[in-house]
């Protein structure tokens, strides 16, 4: 059965409503964990801090490692951001951090958003003719490919009144509907916000920032201890075929392959935060070697055994058998072969 929602129409069927259940009595049981594992969760935050932050902006071309957005966040001078990644970097750290700390405060408008999308390119001044304020030229959400190419996914609303007309309906929807699922609403909403393409950049970003924005406003708190961002980055070309799939179909695209991609991300990192947690919890029975290893790697995430060794003082023999034991109990993953090999928490 098709319900017109918005501009938009959903295709609601059990697989569909099964997910929203799925999500909703996790979030349901939230409240104890939180009470229960509030240090644990100061790690966790920390942590999917720094993968978001990573995950986010390589998808729009950063070259940052999650480990060098470490670094760089741990060590930052904004007086002397000259690198456009470092600059990219710092404004979505400064708005998720902002949003996660304020969210209940910042409104759904558009001069919040105008507010939040100046924040966002602060730093970098190739943006300053633009930051904040609706464009002014045509623009396309292009995807960067491997080779350091882009490809156009789908070209977006027109500037001038198109894009304020698009942007005025859209909050004024999100306002007024109060039948549609929350879920649904905050999807679509980072949809339809990344179809329009309101900025002349930056656009991206900040979708995934009012994903984040929209779900702790809704109630979602458990968002902000896991990584949104890094599950798209891992799922990038499907993200940008899902995208190009419904706005074929624009204006009054079906987008239930949209809510379909949307949820199931939010069902992997709700499954990897649960996971986390029973690691965390298990913890107690690691060996003094073994904490100290997971915590390193949890605190310098995309680290390798030299790091690893060489910071805590331990033999790098020692050092790969305490790794090899990690991954055998599930605590942790690597990606890459040889020297170029890192470590993860799972």
């Amino acid at each position: 059965m098709d319900e017109h929602v918005h501009t938009m129409r959903v295709t609601l069927d059990w697989a569909l409503l099964g997910t929203i259940s799925k999500l909703d009595r996790f979030d349901a049981s939230w409240s104890a964990i939180e009470r229960r594992e509030g240090q644990t969760l100061k790690q966790l935050k920390a942590i999917a801090t720094v993968r978001s932050v990573g995950a986010s902006t390589r998808i729009e071309g950063s070259r940052l490692s999650d480990e060098e957005v470490d670094v760089l966040l741990r060590n930052t001078d904004i007086s002397k951001l000259e690198d456009r990644d470092a600059q990219e970097v710092v404004g979505y750290f400064q708005v998720l951090d902002l949003i996660s700390e304020s969210y209940p405060d910042i409104d759904i408008s558009e001069n919040s958003l105008k507010g939040l999308h100046n924040h966002l390119l602060r730093f970098s001044r190739k943006d300053e003719w633009h930051r904040g304020n609706y464009k002014q030229h045509s623009n396309a959400v292009e995807a960067s490919l491997p080779d350091g190419t882009r490809q156009v996914i789908f070209q977006t609303t027109a500037p001038g009144f198109a894009t304020e007309d698009a942007m005025r309906e859209l909050v004024a929807w999100f306002h007024h509907d109060e039948a549609t699922h929350p879920l649904v609403k905050c999807a679509l909403f980072a949809y339809d916000f990344v179809s329009i393409h309101p900025f002349q950049d930056g656009n991206g970003r900040l979708s995934r920032l009012l994903a984040t924005l929209l779900l702790l406003r809704h109630g979602y708190i458990w968002i902000q201890y896991v990584s949104l961002e890094h599950e798209i980055e891992n799922r990038k070309t499907e993200y940008y075929r899902v995208l190009q799939q419904c706005q074929s179909q624009r204006p009054g695209e079906n987008v239930s392959a949209w809510l379909a991609f949307f949820f199931d991300a939010l069902l992997n990192v709700q499954q990897q935060l649960l996971q986390k947690l029973t690691v965390q919890e298990a913890a107690t029975q690691l060996s003094p070697r073994e904490k100290a290893v997971l915590g390193f790697i949890g605190n310098h995430p995309g680290c390798k055994s030299g790091q690893i060794a060489e910071k805590l003082d331990i033999p790098g023999p020692s050092v790969k058998r305490t790794l090899a034991e990690l991954m055998a109990q599930g605590r942790i993953e690597k990606q890459g072969q040889g020297p170029a090999t890192v470590y993860y928490l799972l």
